[in-house]
């Protein structure tokens, strides 16, 4: 085997031979176009609605206030995640955004 090649060579055995893609151009056919218009506007197909797949969700009840030791409310967080760690931390984010204080009640799953 010739180990020693030319970038000729080198260019033919990686991309094909570029004199050969010129010669076999050929000229495309076109199909006739038919004298006829449609009567009708044509309307795409319709797509059918696939099924969501099952996403995991956990409901966490929190209880938050303002006060300490004060009034609070109880409060529902829905996390789309199989983690009850990081449901959690998202349900206290987000109320936390609005309460001073947040305790974590409960994590059910859904």
């Amino acid at each position: 085997m010739n180990t020693e090649l030319n970038e000729e060579e080198m260019r033919s055995a990686l991309f094909g031979n570029p004199t050969a893609a010129e010669q076999v151009s050929a000229t495309p056919v076109q199909a006739p176009i038919p004298d006829i218009a449609p009567a009708q506007s044509v309307k795409p197909p319709q797509q059918k609605k696939i099924a969501k797949a099952f996403t995991p969700r956990l409901r966490v009840t929190l209880r938050v206030g303002n006060e300490f030791e004060g009034k609070t409310y109880e409060m529902i967080h829905e996390a789309d995640t199989l983690s009850t760690l990081l449901a959690e931390q998202e349900a206290v984010k987000a109320a936390k955004k609005k309460y001073r204080y947040v305790e974590v009640v409960s994590v059910k799953s859904m």
